[in-house]
């Protein structure tokens, strides 16, 4: 068994975590992860006694922050910093409690394997610590290459990871999948015989996202009929904080008449900057009598707790947990999805 971690990686890491959860600036939790190497690299010795010392902040990128962390973690100071996050950023569960109850999986996440910032293996541990009893890997498809979207060689290398993983953390399972891009024409950034091989296929558009309407629904339509596509992630790639952009246009009608007709769900994405798609395409997603997949989107293991915000949504405009996939166990998903 591996040794507990050091009081000063255990406080650093829960901060880094809470910083994901409360969506602060990348900046802020990248000082605290460059942080954690420099001390990582000094040793749990000096660490601690530096921290006894008041020494930490003569170390290159060590701030007042991380200073009073780690001092904090070794009772030789305040852990007002800790506390005021851990307060903060809590996501307190308002008419959607009963919906987050029934949740048992999440099948949007993504890890360093693309532009995820941490390991599959932590991101695992996390969607575990908060009660699910899998999480689907759906990281980026080699088109987008901003994210280090996977190719087909890289796939394969991630899938040999979560066999291994899964030989570890049972009951617990890590689920195969990806997000993969809808390309121009709706044909999918992935052949195939590959997304056949995958447990869970999140589509989603990610570039030329304000094409004409037409266009765009087409686009839609012809990637939600593939039968390798369980989920059309993010419909309408709006952004609702700080830098806003406007939604797709596309006719949702159209679009969700197929995905009715096709057993693909829509997307509840619960990332707080999306909120997609908006409560009136929800609405309309029921009248069609869509399945849908209450998804974080998760790009940190502190941001896995945001299916909290999208089961409030839901709650709020009548979704019932029979309707959303992710209230399935693991081998009900998979079934339903085969």
């Amino acid at each position: 068994m591996s040794e507990d971690p050091a009081p000063y990686r255990s406080a650093i890491d829960r901060v880094i975590y809470l910083l994901d959860r409360g969506l602060a600036p990348i900046q802020k939790v990248r000082a605290f992860t460059k942080a954690g190497v420099t001390l990582d690299a000094l040793g749990a010795d000096q660490v601690q006694a530096r921290a006894k010392a008041g020494t930490l902040t003569r170390l290159d990128g060590i701030g007042p922050s991380v200073d009073a962390v780690v001092r904090g973690a070794y009772g030789v100071g305040s852990t007002d910093y800790l506390d005021e996050l851990e307060r903060t950023t809590t996501i307190e569960l308002g008419p959607g409690r009963q919906l987050r109850e029934a949740l048992r999986g999440d099948c949007h996440s993504h890890s360093t394997w693309s532009d995820g910032g941490a390991e599959l293996s932590a991101m695992a541990a996390a969607a575990q610590a908060i009660g699910h009893e899998y999480l689907v890997a759906t990281d980026h498809s080699a088109r987008l290459t901003v994210a280090k979207g996977l190719s087909v060689e890289r796939l394969i290398e991630q899938l040999d990871e979560i066999e291994a993983l899964n030989q570890t953390l049972a009951p617990f399972r890590i689920l195969s999948g990806m997000e993969v891009d809808i390309l121009d024409d709706g044909s999918l950034d992935l052949p195939d015989e590959f997304l056949a091989r995958l447990d869970v296929v999140v589509a989603s558009v990610h570039h030329k996202i304000h094409m004409p309407a037409e266009q765009m629904t087409r686009r839609l339509v012809t990637a939600v009929a593939n039968p390798n596509v369980d989920i059309l992630g993010h419909c309408t790639n709006q952004k609702v904080l700080n830098k806003r952009r406007k939604p797709s246009t596309f006719d949702a009608d159209y679009v969700f008449a197929a995905c009715a007709r096709f057993d693909t769900a829509v997307e509840i994405n619960c990332r707080p900057e999306r909120q997609d798609p908006p409560d009136g395409l929800i609405e309309l997603a029921l009248e069609w009598d869509c399945r849908l997949s209450i998804d974080s989107d998760a790009h940190a293991p502190g941001q896995l707790e945001w299916v909290g915000y999208g089961c409030d949504r839901a709650a709020l405009l009548g979704v019932e947990p029979q309707r959303v996939i992710n209230t399935r166990s693991a081998d009900e998903l998979l079934a339903l999805c085969a």
